[in-house]
């Protein structure tokens, strides 16, 4: 063995090192017999560094998983004397292997036993006892061993093959026959012998037990003598966290619901006996967390049994499981309300199945409404944020918290179902006493009161957010609610998160606002002050703009009184920074985008004439076109690339921004009656000549082209003079994404102007296509994917925009370009359809090409077409299909079968039994099809039905 070339191994070894030491680990894969040499310095001890007997295994590994097959029946002999040799040696080693070898070593002992046990190592399990037999260290790697089997076997988050799956299936039934009770009798020797004296192979072989419960004979495992251990377990400090969790897998599996409701009540008779259920007096925090899911675990399965009795009619049952179930409840509670949030989130599905239960009961005794009204205050209690939370800084404890929120709301959601009455009336009394005080009570309370009323708007759902009409009584509440929100000052708190939960309720209610229209003023107030968009928090400000928008955007009709005022109180808000501006903008360009897009909004919506909403657009534009053009100079003259970077990005946010306030739009009509079209073709000259600027066209270009887009649904037609210009600028210097993002532009204004841009599609046609075929026929390197990918999905983007042409009934466009460019066009659907490997493009192709059958497959169509069909449309509606690539597992793959079929079903119906005389006497024949196949293929094809032949292809296929 190279030991330079092995001491890359460590993990301290420097770059180059680590480099030789993979280069040579890969060699020793690939190389037929290195597993001997690693195999033999395994068996020998021949090396004492960690990293090198790491390094044997892991090729021994390979060799056992990819090419233990190819192995002779005396190599694979060789392999497991290796293996067995060197378990023998570490009873005698006077120090264990590291953690991180006995590990690796299970690994390819599991690995052996998969592909041994059913053929030639049936004794693997003794073979191994007879080797560890009771001595702590083989018993360690044993233990090791059987959780690497278990993995292999079990586990889900293994992707198996099918093969592999029906292998593990048949592994495990075997072993359930032959040596599964040997195995549990060695588990209980082992628990035995050490459970004083060893507490780590104690807690291992508990895990064991707790990870093979799920799929061996339970019996085996909840009798007496067993349970009583592990329960034994459960009073000694560090055996009880995995005590614990054993139990919960022993009450987990599935079993017949009586015998799940005893097994459930005698662990909990026992355990609450021995003081378990006391949860005031114990300390351990981990432990609790551990106990809290074995209780949830007992819960849910007596919730199991109940549902179970209840579908099966055994009422007397039942009403047994009912009350055990109720007997617990109590339990849960003192777990839910734990401080530690771990405690309490492993209880919620206990607690939220029995809601469940109670939901589903016609009446509730008084201790079940007791219960339900504990839950709730429960929920609402540890709702509370702690001090510890950091909101300027959210790390992984705060979203650990953000989560366990989400738990809690689906427990609010389903407390709503149980008693909506009820919730309603507690959080109106939090809400209510809460914001009474609010300037003297803690951040944390002001907002949970708030959060309540927020999340009562899901937990009581009501169509289009009425929550102020219908049932008097809980509009009433809600009213009272947020009138109380918006009077009482609380905006003015000052802390981000209630800020925050102020905002998110009044948009969340915008309908109250419909109601009582008098309080508008001093919500808009706290939007646009220091509460606001000019908090002091960035994340406040942030989140404001966008919800500020919504909120304008809702209550448009109700706005017009304060379009001016809001419009002058934004002005600062919607200026462009550029970069040399130095001073940092409360707002950052994404914040602005809902500025401008409230702007756009008040000003379209109001109730001014069109000659004022056209001088207040162009107030609000103006600016940005002034900027737009002083940077652009700047831009073309800047030598620094950094400086260029941030003035192309500072233009691209004016595009953006003028872009974002055409939203208020919805159709040119809306345009018009504004009077707001000049302002935007001004907009459209201010901001072309960007696509002329040599420097950092990738930014410049996707911001006009996204201005373009919009200004095609606000102007339509007058945007039409601009597009020829535009065109011939953006397909200069083309990579694969710019021509990707072009093409759609071209599609939108093809599929809406239809005839109206024909002159100007025949004059582009070709120089696109030339534009794409260069960057597609560009060399790449053969395992560039990036490079592959753009490829895929420019060829996609060039078949959608034939497919747009030939759709939008426009094939003169390609029909003018002269018989040979035609023919290359043709040529390339054909490869489309055939060549590539990619269904979605394969679909397009067949759509073209049924598309221009249709239109030139008759009598009277192009010179050479109806050649064309036969030479090659007809192949490749066979060709394609025939490929191993054609998977009719894909659903997209179907798809472009069915539009093959379209395709054969229009070459029929346009050329009549010419079409069917060449496929029986010409082409099916070439092809060695059999005649009765012929004859089936052709009678399907002259179905009248489409859908006859489009499942007969789907069948031939698949045949």
């Amino acid at each position: 063995m190279d030991e330079q070339a092995v001491l890359g191994l460590n993990p301290n070894a420097d770059s180059d090192f680590r480099q030789r030491a993979l280069a040579y680990f890969e060699q020793l894969k690939i190389s037929p017999d290195a597993w001997q040499v690693c195999a033999e310095a395994l068996a020998q001890r021949t090396y004492s560094d960690d990293h090198v007997k790491f390094f044997c295994f892991q090729v021994l590994e390979h060799q056992v998983k990819y090419k233990y097959s190819e192995l002779t029946t005396v190599q694979q002999q060789l392999i497991r004397e290796t293996l067995v040799s060197w378990l023998q040696a570490q009873m005698l080693n006077p120090q264990p292997e590291k953690t991180f070898i006995r590990n690796k070593a299970a690994q390819v002992f599991a690995l052996l036993f998969v592909t041994e046990y059913l053929t030639k190592w049936p004794k693997f399990f003794f073979d191994i006892l007879s080797v560890v037999d009771l001595n702590p260290r083989g018993v360690d790697l044993y233990l090791r061993i059987l959780m690497a089997i278990d993995s292999e076997l079990v586990d889900r988050d293994v992707v198996h093959t099918s093969e592999e799956a029906r292998r593990n299936t048949l592994i495990k039934d075997t072993m359930r026959e032959q040596c599964i009770p040997n195995l549990v009798e060695s588990w209980y020797q082992i628990l035995q012998n050490y459970q004083y004296t060893n507490s780590e192979v104690t807690c291992q072989c508990l895990e064991v037990v707790g990870a093979y419960v799920s799929w061996i004979d339970l019996s085996l495992i909840a009798n007496d003598r067993f349970i009583n251990m592990l329960l034994g377990h459960m009073s000694i400090e560090v055996l009880r966290e995995e005590a614990c969790d054993c139990l919960f897998e022993v009450v987990n599996k599935g079993m017949d619901p009586v015998d799940k409701m005893k097994l459930v009540e005698s662990l909990c008779q026992v355990l609450q006996s021995a003081g378990f259920f006391s949860i005031d007096q114990e300390e351990d925090v981990d432990f609790l967390a551990r106990f809290s899911k074995l209780v949830n675990g007992m819960g849910q399965s007596l919730i199991v049994s109940w549902s179970k009795l209840i579908k099966n009619g055994d009422i007397k049952n039942a009403q047994e499981a009912l009350q055990a179930i109720e007997t617990k409840v109590a339990l849960m509670l003192q777990l839910l309300i734990h401080e530690d949030d771990d405690i309490s989130s492993n209880i919620i599905g206990f607690c939220y199945d029995y809601l469940h239960i109670l939901k589903q009961l016609t009446v509730l005794s008084d201790q079940q409404k007791a219960n339900v009204e504990a839950i709730m205050l429960a929920v609402m209690k540890k709702l509370t944020y702690d001090e510890e939370y950091n909101f300027e800084n959210e790390g992984e404890d705060e979203a650990m918290f953000v989560e366990y929120r989400k738990q809690l709301k689906l427990l609010l959601d389903r407390l709503a179902q149980v008693s909506p009455e009820l919730l309603l009336a507690s959080v109106r009394r939090v809400f209510s006493s809460t914001l009474q005080n609010w300037q003297t009570t803690r951040f944390m309370e002001v907002e949970v009161a708030i959060r309540l009323l927020y999340m009562l708007a899901e937990a009581l759902p009501v169509s289009h957010g009425a929550h102020f009409s219908g049932d008097v009584s809980k509009a009433s509440a809600l009213q009272d609610m947020m009138r109380t929100l918006v009077t009482s000052g609380v905006s003015s708190y000052q802390h981000t998160s209630v800020t925050l939960e102020f905002f998110e309720t009044i948009v969340r209610y915008e309908k109250f606002f419909t109601v009582e229209p008098q309080h508008i003023p001093c919500v808009l107030m706290a939007f646009l002050d220091h509460r606001g968009l000019r908090h002091s928090s960035a994340k406040v400000r942030s989140r404001t703009a966008y919800l500020f928008s919504r909120f304008v955007k809702s209550l448009n009709k109700q706005m017009n009184p304060f379009i001016e005022d809001i419009l002058n109180r934004i002005q600062d808000l919607l200026e462009l920074s550029p970069p040399e501006n130095g001073h940092q903008s409360l707002l950052s360009s994404d914040d602005q985008l809902f500025i401008y897009e409230t702007a756009g909004v008040l000003i379209v919506n109001s109730e001014y004439p069109a000659e004022r909403k056209q001088a207040l657009m162009r107030n609000l534009l103006t600016p940005l076109m002034e900027k737009f053009k002083i940077l652009l100079e700047k831009l073309m003259l800047s030598q620094d690339e950094e400086r260029q970077t941030s003035l192309a990005d500072c233009l691209n946010h004016a595009v953006g921004f003028a872009s974002r306030t055409s939203k208020a739009f919805s159709n040119k009509q809306t345009v018009k009656q504004c009077g707001c079209s000049e302002v935007y073709l001004d907009c459209l000259q201010t901001f072309l000549p960007a696509l002329s600027c040599p420097l950092q066209k990738d930014i410049l270009r996707s911001g006009v082209r996204t201005f373009l887009h919009r200004m095609i649904i606000c102007l339509e037609e007058e945007v039409l003079p601009f597009i020829p210009s535009a065109s011939e600028h953006m397909l200069k210097d083309c990579e694969a994404k710019d021509l990707q993002e072009f093409i759609p532009l071209i599609n939108q204004i093809t599929a809406k102007f239809k005839i109206q841009v024909s002159p100007f599609l025949q004059q582009m046609f070709m120089p696109l296509l030339h534009a794409i075929f260069e960057v597609l026929l560009r060399p790449a390197e053969e395992n560039d994917q990036s490079a592959a990918l753009e490829k895929q999905m420019l060829r996609r983007s060039y078949f959608a925009f034939l497919q747009t042409v030939t759709g939008s009934g426009m094939s003169e466009v390609i029909a003018n370009q002269g018989a040979e460019n035609v023919e290359r066009v043709l040529v390339t659907v054909i490869q489309g359809a055939v060549e590539y490997p990619d269904p979605i493009a394969q679909k397009t192709c067949f759509i073209i090409l049924s598309k221009l059958v249709e239109l030139w497959g008759g009598k009277d169509g192009p010179v050479g077409f109806a050649d064309f069909v036969y030479k090659h449309i007809v192949p490749a509606c066979f060709l394609a299909p025939l490929k191993q690539t054609f998977d009719l597992a894909d659903a997209q793959t179907v798809l472009a079968l069915s539009e093959c079929a379209v395709t054969l079903k229009t070459i029929h119906l346009k050329r009549g039994p010419e079409c069917v005389q060449y496929l029986q006497q010409e082409y099916l024949p070439s092809l060695q099809v059999a005649p009765e196949i012929i004859q089936e293929f052709c009678q399907a094809l002259q179905q009248p039905d489409a859908k006859v032949f489009k499942n007969y292809l789907k069948v031939t296929k698949r045949e």
